[in-house]
């Protein structure tokens, strides 16, 4: 449920569901993101949602917070028909070039590769929110042996398709970025396709996620 509904700028709605990042609460984000989208309230033009909070903007010359404000009070979320969350199956290569971070996570989880390499393909993720860069999904969350800090001095350049972790989380690199997660492998999928223009994310919130580990060899064929 909303905690609390405030104004954000002259022209965004802010709609706060509480301070804990868990899946139960950012299930509620996701049903108000899903429905406002579904209903295509005249004057809303964009959706951002997180892990706990949904900001609503909105067109002055055709609305304005009052309105909008009264809408998402009003509307039950529960209501939506959008039931396409997916279960998708992303390959990751974890040979020794890609997981570049596989020594530290050993030192500080103390557990082994093989342990840590377990752990995480033997698990189901979801997906809570997609962001920092475009298409970039957050997916949680990693059992409590498996969560790190970030690195200490974030990489300038992070190659696309690096799967990491950081605390709870776990995530894609959908282009070359600067980055301070912890990487384990890297995917030949693309996550982020932006010539398609109406889904360009293959993940999305409220999809879950398991990943399936693949050899060098596989990973160098995968898109012949």
């Amino acid at each position: 449920m909303i905690k609390n509904i405030s104004n954000l700028g002259d022209a965004a709605l802010y709609c706060d569901f509480g301070n804990e990042v868990n899946k139960s609460i950012n299930s509620q984000v996701i049903k108000y993101f899903k429905t406002i989208k579904e209903k295509k309230f005249e004057g809303i033009n964009n959706l951002t949602p997180s892990y706990n909070k949904l900001i609503i903007s909105y067109d002055l010359k055709k609305t304005n917070f009052k309105k909008v404000k009264n809408y998402v009070e009003n509307i039950d979320a529960e209501d939506s028909q959008d039931t396409n969350s997916k279960k998708l199956e992303i390959p990751v290569c974890c040979h020794e070039n890609f997981s570049m971070d596989i020594k530290r996570l050993e030192e500080i989880l103390k557990l082994s590769r093989e342990k840590i390499l377990e752990n995480f393909l033997n698990k189901e993720y979801f997906c809570y929110m997609t962001g920092f860069i475009a298409g970039m999904p957050f997916l949680g969350d990693l059992d409590n042996n498996m969560r790190a800090q970030r690195l200490e001095t974030p990489r300038v350049k992070v190659p696309k398709g690096s799967v990491a972790l950081t605390e709870q989380f776990t995530n894609i690199y959908t282009f070359e970025s600067p980055g301070g997660w912890n990487i384990l492998g890297n995917t030949p999928l693309d996550v982020f396709d932006s010539s398609k223009e109406d889904k360009p994310n293959l993940i999305n919130p409220g999809d879950t996620v398991i990943f399936k580990e693949i050899t060098l060899d596989q990973y160098k064929n995968y898109n012949e």
